[in-house]
């Protein structure tokens, strides 16, 4: 079973002057399959010609950290494209949205009723979606209690076991990717290994969220710069996975492509057709 995924931003600008070499790093190493999800209104078309061009997935919304430069009209923008694109098997979410409640100095209240409308939206086109977390979990859950979707992934979450399993029974994958790789991630490391098998999904937020071999201290960063995240490391963040569970690397790929394919249904199709 192939690698997948399941969170890249591989239409970053820090990608544009090696992509293509990037993408081929990635598949050489046995990622099979990658979800680009878009942050913002204004990079939707690069976006979507960049995964049908690569027999990739996408996703369509308007990042919580883009929300504040966002005008209103960009929901609209976002229903057109949904739209659209409505029949696009390259579609497989609405995302990345949600809520971060960690950068200081973002409107809350503008979040909120974007993420919420965003929950709309992804309910009219019957889409998963795919959850910015970041000590928002609670708001998260709150809103999904009262506008229902079709499940999705919860990207690089941290946080309890209960809001874990609350986000489980509610259909959601739980994103694991280069911070499971620190010894000191003892809370995320520890949710990886005891959540039902059938949750965790595999990711590396490339060009973000370096793991720990290529994370560089904020002190060393004026000798060297920060390393930028590949796709193609995806198969060796996967082994802290497979280590912290017992699992073997085959095992780990398989139940982790089965779970993200049952998050975003639209992805077994494409893998079937994948470069």
């Amino acid at each position: 079973m192939p690698w997948i995924d399941s969170h890249c931003h591989l239409d970053a600008p820090e990608f544009d002057t090696d992509r293509d070499a990037v993408l081929q790093r990635a598949r050489e190493a046995g990622v099979g399959m990658l979800v680009l999800p878009a942050v913002a209104v204004a990079d939707f078309d690069a976006l979507v010609a960049l995964a049908r061009r690569q027999g990739l997935a996408y996703a369509l919304g308007i990042h919580p950290l883009s929300v504040d430069a966002a005008a209103d009209a960009d929901l609209d923008r976002l229903q057109e494209a949904l739209q659209a694109h409505r029949n696009d098997p390259h579609l497989v979410a609405v995302g990345e949205i949600g809520l971060d409640h960690f950068v200081p100095g973002l409107d809350r209240a503008r979040q909120e009723r974007f993420y919420a409308a965003q929950l709309k939206l992804a309910r009219a086109y019957s889409l998963p979606v795919i959850l910015h977390v970041r000590r928002s979990a609670d708001g998260l859950l709150k809103q999904l209690r009262r506008i229902e979707v079709p499940g999705g992934i919860a990207h690089a979450f941290n946080g309890s076991q209960a809001q874990a399993l609350q986000l489980a029974q509610r259909g959601f994958k739980l994103g694991f990717g280069g911070a499971m790789t620190f010894e000191r991630a003892l809370q995320i490391r520890q949710l990886a290994a005891t959540l039902p098998a059938e949750v965790p999904v595999l990711e590396t937020d490339a060009p973000d969220i370096p793991p720990q071999w290529l994370y560089v201290k904020a002190g060393e960063r004026e000798q060297r710069p920060p390393s930028r995240n590949e796709p193609a490391e995806l198969p060796r963040i996967a082994q802290t996975l497979a280590t912290l569970r017992g699992w073997s690397p085959a095992q780990t790929a398989a139940q982790c492509s089965a779970n993200a394919c049952a998050a975003l249904p639209r992805l077994a199709a494409l893998m079937a057709h994948a470069p």
